[in-house]
């Protein structure tokens, strides 16, 4: 067959033989009612149609715009919709019971935690638990919901196990995952790891896998399978008409749904005799109103109003969405009350226009003499702030599930968490001492960042006419590079890096920035010669998603000859699995706790067999312990909104005593005890004003 298309393109090829036109002269052009078709056709404005045998070509001429095999698939174009959009009604009569015998398998492997949550998703979004119940509930009466569970806790096995149970009663329900791009090939594993019936589209990998809709796919055999566009409609296609679920990135869904890309698009060009404004429409409609159920997954992510993504999510037509979320407050109340709307609209205006709240979710901003923007903290006392929260618990208790991660305490080694407060050596204590006085402004957080992890970053924070006029001795600052006892954090990561590796623990490094992390890539391979993507791993942005996932395998592959992986916080912080690593290093202070919390959850977390020690390294004489002192406030307020009514949910707190060998032995010798000022133990556990010696 495909000898025979190759015969048929060499036909149509030859038919073109000396159609190539001269250029026309511009100021000599006819006016339109004057220009004949052959003219048109000479200038390139072909008039096209659509046949089967020939593809797509200029009803005049021999020009051949699209070859058969190149045309996108025709079915895209007046495909069967028709299926009710959010309809309980299509539910299977095959099953009685409970909805656990949808699936009774899957209880046996399932944690306690994970079983509420199961049932806790039933009842929200189907009316109850009790299949004859469920099949006349009423639609009106259900509703979005969130399952705050712990980082790490199994929420991804706990929602594809819910996902395969309810597709099950409701065959035609068309679930819909979006998540950050960077976890959507987890969520395939996953699907394969469980061996889950139903096939999982993901529709940001540009591969057709096998299990799509086989008359779809066959469009594309022997065709140009690099058409991005006709492999996501064979995927959607495939998902609209068989029982399985689509996963889509939350770029990709504002990028398909959102009327700015529509717009723009619109006034493109026409291919295929379809325009491809109205192909996008017809996507935007079937991504907007045909899932009957959305998971979005870390679901805190589009929490900004003024975002796009926010707003495109607040037009899907079901009202059946589930935020998956370990840290749903992020910064604020404001972004609370956004993240709330996603799933229970209703409750979340009728809150906000309560007037604590209001005050709560409405930051004042004041400016400086220096012109610095401060955000004050609401003027409410605190006893009505808290009764505030309280009231705010109770209206979300009936469609919030939360679990502490008590069960990781209960099945894991264990966790210490610690502060280690360094002292500087004088060259970088000299550049720390040239930042006081300065606005306290982002490029200035950009400062303190760099020069508290090494003086040699300063080349980096400051222009090089400023540079000049500082007096620095820029020759030391150069000379410095790849010396790791310049820079204290450098020097304590280096010397944790040494012990681990002897003890056979992998070390896991954050920052928010990529110098730092550049440089000590420079100084591990300087001083263990050691090689990029053997022993030394970087996990950044710019990765595409199959690159980072080989990564991931590899660190937490205990044969592997991987040491240290350095990770962007941005883009690592959330939704992977690190578990190779049992020494997590906190390079930076996050304004955002849950950036933090989320970040130590990568490695401590279900199916990590060491005890994992976290250290957050701060630099003496900066405003880093200021910043993190802030930044636990915002973990209290977290807590006390998302605390559990579950007594046995209740976290507790780790055993002070725990024995951290490496760190005693780098405290201990001679060489590297002036290094340090201060370590705490447990640290949002304590009174950090106090204990950092700061004013309240």
């Amino acid at each position: 067959m495909e000898g025979l298309w190759d015969e048929f393109d060499v036909c149509l090829a030859l038919q073109q033989v000396g159609s190539f036109c001269p250029e026309i002269d511009e100021e000599n052009e006819l006016s339109p009612s004057e220009e004949t078709q052959h003219a048109r056709c000479a200038r390139g404005r072909h008039e096209l149609i659509l046949q089967d045998e020939e593809g797509l070509i200029c009803k005049y001429c021999y020009h051949v715009e699209l070859g058969p095999k190149d045309v996108m698939p025709d079915w895209f174009d007046g495909m069967d919709f028709d299926f009710s959009i959010d309809n309980l009604a299509e539910y299977s009569n095959s099953y009685s019971g409970t909805v656990w015998s949808l699936n009774p398998v899957a209880r046996e492997s399932m944690y306690e935690h994970q079983q509420e949550g199961f049932e806790f998703l039933w009842k929200n979004l189907a009316g109850s638990t009790d299949l004859d119940e469920l099949k006349s509930s009423d639609p009106g009466k259900v509703g979005g919901c969130i399952i705050s569970h712990a980082p790490g806790t199994g929420k991804t096995r706990l929602t594809i196990v819910f996902i395969e149970s309810y597709l099950r009663m409701f065959p035609y329900c068309r679930p819909m995952i979006i998540a950050p791009a960077s976890m959507l090939l987890t969520w395939e594993e996953e699907f394969r790891k469980w061996n889950v019936r139903f096939p999982f589209f993901n529709l940001n990998n540009p591969e057709i896998l096998g299990n799509e809709n086989k008359k779809a796919a066959e469009r594309l055999e022997g065709g140009k399978r690099g058409n991005q566009e006709a492999i996501r409609w064979v995927k959607i296609f495939s998902w609209n008409t068989g029982r399985s679920i689509l996963g889509i990135s939350y770029s990709l869904f504002e990028k398909l749904t959102g009327e700015k890309h529509l717009k723009k698009e619109k006034l493109g060009e026409k291919r295929n005799g379809v325009s491809l404004g109205s192909r996008l429409e017809s996507q935007r409609k079937i991504l907007l109103e045909k899932p009957g159920l959305v998971i979005l997954d870390e679901g805190h992510t589009p929490r900004n109003q003024r975002s796009n993504i926010w707003n495109v999510l607040l037009k899907l037509q079901t009202q059946k969405r589930v935020i998956l979320s370990g840290t749903p407050f992020q910064n604020n109340f404001a972004e609370l009350f956004n993240t709330l709307r996603l799933v229970r609209p209703a409750v979340a205006d009728v809150l906000a226009h309560e007037r604590t709240f209001s005050e709560m979710v409405t930051p004042r901003t004041r400016r400086t003499h220096k012109g610095e923007i401060y955000h004050q903290q609401s003027t409410l006392n605190p006893e009505v702030v808290d009764r505030a929260v309280d009231k705010l618990k109770l209206h979300m208790s009936p469609f919030v599930h939360v679990h502490r991660g008590t069960i990781l305490k209960q099945s894991l080694p264990g966790l210490m968490d610690c502060v280690v407060f360094l002292n500087p050596p004088p060259l970088q204590k000299s550049l720390i001492e040239r930042l006081e006085g300065l606005p306290n402004t982002f490029e200035f957080e950009h400062k303190v960042a760099l020069i508290s992890v090494h003086p040699y970053l300063f080349k980096h924070s400051d222009s090089p006419e400023e540079q000049q006029l500082t007096g620095i001795d820029m020759a030391a600052v150069e000379a410095s590079r790849l010396n790791p006892n310049e820079g204290v954090k450098t020097k304590f990561i280096l010397e944790l890096v040494r012990l681990s590796v002897v003890m056979n623990e992998k070390v896991l490094i954050f920052s928010q920035y990529i110098l730092p992390l550049q440089l000590i890539n420079d100084q591990l391979k300087e001083f263990f010669k050691w090689g990029d993507g053997k022993q030394i791993l970087q996990m950044r942005g710019k990765l595409d998603q199959k690159q980072r996932q080989v990564l991931i395998n590899v660190f937490n592959d205990p044969k592997s000859e991987s040491k240290v992986m350095l990770a962007s916080t941005k883009c690592c912080s959330e939704g992977i699995s690190l578990v190779g690593a049992s020494r997590v290093v906190l390079l930076d202070v996050v304004w955002n706790p849950s950036v933090e919390r989320q970040a130590i959850s990568r490695a401590y977390r279900i199916g990590q067999k060491k005890f994992v020690y976290t250290y957050h390294l701060m630099t003496s004489g900066t405003t880093e312990a200021d910043k993190y002192c802030r930044q636990a406030e915002k973990d209290r307020l977290s807590e006390l909104v998302f605390s559990s009514s579950n007594e046995s949910d209740k976290q507790e707190h780790p055993s002070l005593g725990i024995e951290d060998r490496i760190l005693e032995e780098m405290v201990g010798q001679e060489r590297l005890k002036e290094m340090f000022v201060k370590i705490i133990n447990q640290p949002k556990d304590t009174d950090l004003i106090q204990t950092f010696g700061l004013p309240s």
